[in-house]
């Protein structure tokens, strides 16, 4: 396994509210904004992000935390995460609360909108990342959320990362607009499970749309990170995706992808 240099990316510094961070951009079109897994942006989500790119959009890949375009070891990815976790930006043990972080990010799809227009921006978040592509959508540019095995709040497995009245005000925009958000993860995901979906039902309704995938779909061999720390199938389009026709894992990013396409490139709506 090696490193990605990220040479066909630009990175910007993006600051909003006095907190500066690296934002890695390629691709031309209406704006995604990629959200790295735990413990960073590794070259399998640069992987995943160059996919999006491909399909004419704009990726926007804020770097959060870790070493960019690097597979850490085990115990690098760990420290990583054990970070994050004491962060008050992420509050990652917090049940039916908000991330702080997330009023950054609608900042950075404001900002994305507004540079690449189009009629609205995709969000596509992962592990500790997954539900801030749903408290995004509080900006009403972001109108086509995606989350990858959606892992927080930590240690509270039928809990949700997001204030009750904001999921409120959520759902009440999925109706109004006619949006729905996308969501994936592994049946026997222990950091992601069937109550976290099953919860996310609730709070959303039918606009929910789960998609689970068997445990045998896996990766058996992802790098070791994920086969120390994490233990079992997680990451979907990512480290436990096997990149071959007729995989489940390479159809939930071509899912994905279509999603967006849908979302994105309505003619109807662009302006």
């Amino acid at each position: 396994m090696h490193d990605d240099s990220l040479s066909d990316f630009v990175a910007r510094r993006v600051t909003f509210d006095g907190a500066t961070r690296t934002v890695w951009v390629a691709g031309q079109g209406p704006a995604v904004i990629v959200m790295a897994e735990m413990p960073g942006i590794s070259p399998h989500v640069v992987r995943f992000a160059r996919w999006v790119g491909d399909a004419g959009f704009g990726v926007y890949m804020p770097s959060l935390f870790g070493r960019d375009g690097a597979y850490p070891g085990a115990e690098e990815g760990l420290a990583v995460l054990k970070r994050a976790c004491v962060s008050a930006e992420f509050a990652a043990l917090s049940a039916d609360a908000t991330t702080p972080i997330s009023a950054w990010l609608r900042q950075l799809a404001r900002l994305a909108h507004d540079t690449c227009r189009g009629p609205g921006v995709g969000a596509v978040g992962m592990c500790f990342t997954g539900n801030f592509a749903l408290s995004m959508m509080l900006e009403p540019s972001v109108i086509a959320p995606v989350l990858c095995q959606p892992s927080l709040p930590l240690g509270a497995p039928g809990a949700l990362h997001m204030a009750p009245e904001e999921l409120v005000s959520v759902r009440l925009r999925l109706e109004h607009d006619d949006l729905s958000v996308r969501a994936y993860r592994f049946e026997g995901d222990r950091h992601c499970t069937a109550a976290r979906f099953a919860a996310y039902r609730a709070a959303l309704g039918p606009r929910f749309e789960a998609r689970v995938l068997p445990d045998d779909a896996a990766h058996r061999e992802p790098p070791p990170f994920f086969a120390q720390i994490v233990g079992g199938p997680h990451s979907v389009v990512t480290a436990h995706l096997i990149d071959a026709a007729g995989e489940p894992t390479r159809a939930a990013v071509d899912e994905i992808l279509a999603f967006l396409r849908m979302r994105l490139h309505r003619a109807d709506r662009s302006a």
